[in-house]
């Protein structure tokens, strides 16, 4: 048996809240350009409040739920990370600066060799 989630074709009431949210956004940023001889709080307010419709009206929609969801589950997620230590992240990144460089030297040398067989050996031109 399959444990795949199904899922569901939305609803037009749902592309209607999505629609709004977006709407609401937009108002948002809109409030936010037009207010621009406003006081900062007063163009901040315009924008957050936009936000703050949008999350509303997209809360109760599906495809919002299924969001906070997948929200909620990526955060429980990141918490089962183990992170390095701060010995073990120094090391690491030795590591890499190390390989950095030693490709630098090698590509440069390469270039070097290829530059000198293309243009001293083979085209005769002299720099």
């Amino acid at each position: 048996m399959s444990n795949q989630p199904v899922e569901t074709v939305s609803t037009s009431s749902d592309k209607v809240k999505v629609a709004l949210a977006i709407c609401a956004v937009v108002a948002g940023v809109v409030g936010f350009y037009l207010l621009s001889g406003k006081p900062t709080i007063v163009r901040a307010i315009a924008l957050v409040a936009g936000l703050l419709v949008a999350v509303g009206v997209a809360w109760t929609s599906q495809p919002g739920r299924d969001f906070l969801g997948f929200a909620k589950e990526s955060v429980r997620e990141a918490k089962k990370v183990v992170w390095p230590t701060r010995k073990e992240a120094m090391q690491i990144t030795a590591v890499v600066f190390g390989f950095v460089l030693v490709m630098a030297i090698f590509l440069w040398g390469t270039d070097k060799i290829l530059e000198f067989v293309l243009y001293d050996l083979i085209l005769g031109w002299k720099k």
